[in-house]
């Protein structure tokens, strides 16, 4: 019976407030963030890294002193799991994987569980279902260089992205129906589909991170139906004094209290819960909302383990051929070759 291993990549984040100091530094020491060489590159993650650190801590303190990143990919690496296996008569056998960029457990520990395996093939299905490459492409590229360091060389699809999958967008409505018609009691809504933002540099070179989550959205507004929906995709997170793609959340909560509107706000890019939702949309956030007199202002939670969202991870696992990279429209590539950073424009 065939043997197909699948990997889950993610973030990562802290596991104890020890670890935020290094955390950082191997997010800030990623040529993939920051693109100068070493030792340029090594001596500027060390003083970011230092910098922040004060204020990473407490970030993590209001979260309970980690981040509950590792958990919740658990969960869902489980969730996975127990549907796959639902299918190991006609598929083969199924075991689910999971790796984070910056913290524990890392591709280097990860790939020889793999290799232990001995797979016939193996997956790679990022829990970024927008494709970047600060995130999707950079844990390709972290796995690829642990799997030459371990000699594992077993045949290997890589899911690059998944932004519009029925499945993934379903998942997504149901979730937000539920709030908007609670947030739609007293006064029709705005929905902000925020996402992490990316420098605009980073855009500019042919990443097609923010044509995606377009995407993402306008799928979403348009499964969900509602006449003349109140909508905007905007962008949180931004750090350092480079400009970053817009418009920003926080200047969409602005005018909403202008226009004296309540919000949803819906974290798009993230399906899991972390400090960019749990602190900075749940607290900073909804502080910034009470300040600019929104009407109200809700929250609808990350997908995590909802039902139509692993439905999604599993279909894609199911249907899938031995190619090098898959691209979530099948045997069509879904972005135009003007994205010159997508991996299947790069594989042609």
């Amino acid at each position: 019976m065939a043997r197909t291993a699948v990997v889950l990549f993610n973030l990562g984040g802290p596991d104890s407030l020890k670890a935020v100091k290094p955390f950082l530094f191997n997010l800030f020491n990623d040529p993939a963030i920051i693109s100068l060489p070493n030792p340029f590159r090594y001596l500027l993650a060390k003083l970011i890294s230092s910098t922040r650190a004060k204020k990473a801590i407490g970030i993590y303190q209001k979260l309970g002193g980690k981040s509950p990143i590792f958990e919740q990919t658990n969960a869902q690496a489980e969730a996975l799991q127990k549907l796959l296996a639902a299918k190991i008569s006609s598929k083969g056998e199924y075991k689910v994987f999971f790796s984070m960029r910056y913290w524990h457990p890392m591709s280097s520990v990860v790939v020889k569980k793999v290799k232990a395996y001995e797979p016939d093939h193996v997956i790679l299905l990022p829990l970024y279902p927008q494709f970047s490459t600060t995130t999707t492409g950079s844990s390709f590229n972290d796995w690829q260089a642990a799997c030459r360091k371990e000699g594992l060389s077993t045949p290997t699809t890589s899911i690059c992205c998944y932004p519009t999958d029925n499945s993934f967008i379903a998942s997504h409505v149901k979730l937000i129906k539920e709030i908007y018609w609670k947030a739609s009691e007293s006064q029709k809504p705005r929905v902000l589909f925020s996402a992490h933002g990316l420098p605009e540099k980073v855009i500019e070179k042919g990443d097609p991170y923010q044509m995606q989550i377009e995407k993402t959205a306008k799928a979403i507004v348009d499964l969900m139906a509602i006449d003349e929906l109140d909508y905007v995709v905007c962008y949180q997170s931004r750090v350092g004094r480079l400009k970053w793609i817009g418009p920003y959340t926080e200047d969409e909560i602005d005018r909403a209290g202008k226009d004296a509107v309540p919000v949803v706000v819906v974290p798009i890019a993230f399906v899991s819960e972390h400090s960019e939702t749990l602190v900075e949309l749940d607290i900073d956030y909804r502080e910034l909302a009470a300040e600019k007199k929104l009407p109200s202002y809700w929250r609808v939670p990350a997908l995590c383990t909802e039902g139509f969202f692993i439905d999604a991870l599993a279909n894609l696992c199911w249907g899938i051929d031995r190619t090098d990279t898959i691209c979530p429209a099948g045997k069509t590539r879904f972005c135009p070759r003007s994205f010159s950073e997508c991996p299947c424009v790069v594989n042609e």
